[in-house]
């Protein structure tokens, strides 16, 4: 297994991720909305002047698998950034393989990196499969509204 930062070359394959994230969060009944992103919306804001969020993607024989989308936010009281994870995805037939472990050992080792205090996400309640993995990680539901889980994670405080 293998994790790589995409490129401008990847924004076709980033869309269709996020394409596949909204079906399955469709799918368990957290997303009814229609997408509004575009190809030229991902392009404009990942890879524009200012780049607003990153995409890691796992790749397992040269065929990505799966993908993080996440980006930084800045606590001006403590004066340190930390991540948010937007969308974590991987492909049905793919899970429970090491993809979802090997992007979010990858976030640790850039969280460390960039000496941010901390991750942040939120998942579905019903998403009980991805839930049960985030507890394994070491995360921690910090707060729930309705279907809505809060997760921080700490990974260098679990080793």
């Amino acid at each position: 297994m293998k994790v790589r930062y995409a490129t401008s070359d990847d924004v076709s394959l980033i869309f269709s991720f996020i394409q596949k994230k909204a079906e399955f969060d469709r799918n368990i009944g957290a997303f009814s909305g229609i997408l509004q992103v575009t190809e030229d919306k991902v392009r404009k804001t990942l890879f524009g002047e200012i780049p607003f969020s990153y995409v890691l993607f796992a790749e397992d024989s040269g065929l990505e698998i799966g993908f993080a989308l996440y980006g930084f936010r800045y606590s001006s009281f403590i004066g340190q950034p930390s991540i948010w994870l937007d969308d974590l995805y991987v492909d049905e037939d793919r899970r429970s393989q090491g993809a979802g472990a090997a992007l979010m050992e990858q976030l640790a080792q850039i969280a460390k990196e960039k000496d941010v205090t901390h991750l942040a996400w939120n998942a579905d309640a019903r998403n009980t499969r991805g839930l049960s993995f985030y507890h394994r990680l070491g995360a921690e539901i910090t707060e729930q509204h309705g279907n809505r889980c809060f997760l921080r994670w700490v990974p260098w405080s679990a080793t």
